[in-house]
């Protein structure tokens, strides 16, 4: 009997090696295809027909095309309008669709908003859940932007779309002219730190798989991070989370949050550390749109100001995710910093 109970857990714990070894692969490289190709400027990308379920959330003036930044990894870009560039950078889990309701109250004839996709996220293509670090997604996104043959901008940017944006600029600083930020941090960490529980189980190896990958879904949870919960439907959850799940390689929001720099020695800490720095000499047009009900960046808002002393700040009762929430603040004042950059107020930050 003995014998037999032994060897039954000597199975049990062979099968959850296995699935814990399973669960931890580090996930292959997938990459998109389009078909025909998408004239921006004098340039042609490959265009990208989006699927039904994502089409119906644009009306049919956007552009959707990929930009190879290497061989087989490609960044969706969504594209509308005419005017002065608006770079609009979103963060994990979400993707470029996150500013369609702030497009919306734009008035596109004066403005050309383009929201590209981080890599691992959206219809972009997926990567090894390794390859994401903060120096690859900032690399990724500068090619991206140098391909559009962009000669200015203003830049907005939220949760990873901040590093990863503001990073991605920092190797071409003649780009920005003027930003507004939106709940994100640039400040690299001089002690241990926890951004949130969350982030904390993320860290955790096999936990963070189990509970993000397998048990639940983060793209079930993205409502509880709101001030409205309402304001991310299940349709909208489908929306950010469909085109990961059934990509084949999963890995990237989970990989992302574990990007998050914990401490000074974390692997994303010493690019981070550089971001700061540029941001900190900065010294452009810019405002500030704050969700005071985000329960990771609420209490960041102060850090924020310490970089733009100067900004006007919109305290809102948004939580992470406030472009589902309050884009008519947030495209009020990308129209205030257009219009101060088109005056003349624009000041060429040195890197």
């Amino acid at each position: 009997m003995l014998k037999v109970f032994l060897l039954s857990i000597g199975v049990l714990l062979a099968l959850l090696l296995v699935y814990a070894f399973s669960i931890t692969r580090d996930g292959r490289q997938v990459t998109p295809s389009g078909e025909g190709t998408v004239k921006i400027g004098t340039k042609s990308f490959e265009a990208f027909e989006l699927p039904d379920y994502a089409a119906s959330f644009l009306d049919g003036s956007y552009k959707s095309y990929f930009i190879e930044v290497e061989p087989g990894i490609k960044i969706h870009v969504l594209e509308i309008g005419e005017g002065y560039p608006v770079y609009a950078q979103h963060g994990n889990p979400t993707s470029g669709f996150l500013y369609r309701k702030v497009v919306s109250e734009l008035p596109t004839e004066r403005v050309r908003v383009i929201m590209p996709t981080i890599i691992g996220l959206g219809f972009s293509s997926k990567v090894p859940a390794s390859q994401h670090t903060l120096a690859n997604h900032k690399r990724w996104m500068s090619e991206a932007l140098e391909q559009l043959g962009l000669t200015e901008l203003v830049y907005v940017g939220q949760d990873w779309g901040g590093a990863i944006g503001v990073g991605a600029l920092r190797e071409t600083p003649e780009l920005l002219k003027g930003a507004v930020i939106l709940n994100t941090g640039f400040n690299a960490p001089t002690e241990k730190m926890s951004l949130s529980r969350a982030h904390d189980l993320a860290k955790t190896p096999v936990l963070g798989e189990l509970l993000l990958e397998n048990l639940v879904s983060i793209f079930d949870r993205l409502h509880e991070t709101q001030g409205d919960p309402a304001s991310i439907p299940e349709g909208v959850a489908e929306l950010y989370g469909r085109p990961v799940i059934e990509s084949g390689n999963k890995k990237a929001p989970l990989a992302l949050m574990r990007m998050v720099p914990d401490g000074p020695d974390h692997p994303s800490s010493a690019e981070l550390r550089n971001i700061q720095s540029y941001v900190s000499s900065l010294d452009i047009p810019a405002e500030i749109v704050w969700g005071m009900q985000d329960p990771i960046f609420e209490r960041a808002l102060p850090a924020m100001q310490s970089f733009f002393p100067e900004a006007r700040v919109t305290e809102t009762r948004a939580g992470h995710f406030l472009q589902e929430e309050v884009p008519e603040e947030i495209a009020a004042a990308i129209m205030r910093i257009v219009e101060r950059v088109d005056a003349g107020e624009a000041i060429s930050p040195t890197p």
